[in-house]
């Protein structure tokens, strides 16, 4: 069976923007065009390939053909570009990838000036919480993606990053108004704490540890930017599990302060990446894991 890879990149298209509007502008056609062109797809596989959902996302076929569509045309670059071909000649390529928003507050744009002295490809980055970047590889949203998950995606390969440390932290004066008396359930429960959003499970892993099952439900600040999370922990407004690389001079110049002795928590990190050979990939993993060399690194 014979696929367009017209048809293909369209599909790819409505995944990768999210709506078939969207995903016109990005090919440069009409809207009608690439509904056409994903019918005409999907007619030839026989099933659906697409929900036309807002977003718009694939379903667990369509997700197969998303793969090969990215991988056809990352291959396609390498190809014309080892071939010396330059300008109009090579097909732009974008890979697709998924980033931890303290990694990429910290480390990760080390790895993309070094993919950027690498290879004539681009990177298209989005911010997801660690804990939730695989979901964007298994749905063929991104091509890679710095994530918690230590088991391997299905088709993805795999690589130990090391660690991003973080600290229960808040200033000397929040910790004398609020921990006077030790960091407990009565003292956790009262005061307030910083929350990136609804999927930031740091502060309350933390809390369990000192917890255990009681139940925590302090005033909570929901504040989702890495930077501002440590500019309103500085401000007093709350305490939190700050990425260690982001408050190493507060912490050394006495701003801020732990929470307790032995209040760290360390969260391994991995690249993982769909099994493609491709030149532009192993720049990209290359980079990642010289830029990853600072992570915390087991014993």
């Amino acid at each position: 069976m014979k696929i367009d890879h017209g048809n293909l990149r369209a599909l790819a298209a409505v995944v990768r923007e999210g709506s078939f509007e969207r995903a016109a502008s990005a090919l440069n056609v009409t809207p009608s065009a690439v509904s056409q062109r994903v019918k005409a797809l999907e007619a030839r596989m026989g099933r659906l390939l697409v929900q036309r959902t807002v977003p718009a996302v694939p379903t667990p076929d369509g997700q197969v053909l998303v793969q090969l569509a990215e991988q056809t045309a990352l291959l396609e670059h390498d190809a014309l570009d080892r071939l010396g071909l330059e300008g109009d000649a090579v097909p732009h390529a974008s890979i697709a990838v998924a980033v931890n928003h303290d990694s990429l507050e910290t480390w990760f744009m080390e790895a993309a000036r070094l993919f950027a002295a690498r290879s004539r490809a681009t990177l298209d980055l989005q911010s997801e919480d660690q804990d939730h970047t695989a979901a964007l590889l298994r749905n063929g949203s991104v091509m890679g993606a710095v994530t918690a998950l230590a088991d391997p995606v299905q088709g993805c390969r795999i690589h130990p990053l090391g660690s991003m440390r973080y600290v229960a932290t808040c200033t000397p004066e929040f910790h004398a108004r609020h921990f006077a008396q030790g960091v407990n359930a009565r003292s956790l429960a009262s005061a307030p704490v910083l929350v990136f959003n609804r999927k930031d499970a740091l502060q309350a892993r933390f809390a369990r540890k000192v917890m255990g099952d009681v139940p925590w439900q302090p005033p909570v600040w929901w504040l989702p930017s890495s930077r501002a999370f440590v500019q309103a922990t500085l401000d007093g407004l709350g305490w939190t599990m700050n990425p260690l690389p982001l408050i190493n001079e507060a912490l050394e110049s006495g701003r801020l302060v732990p929470l307790r002795a032995r209040a760290t928590e360390d969260v391994p990190l991995y690249w993982q990446h769909w099994r493609v050979n491709s030149q532009a990939m192993e720049a990209l993993t290359q980079s990642v894991l010289a830029a990853a060399g600072n992570l915390v690194r087991r014993r």
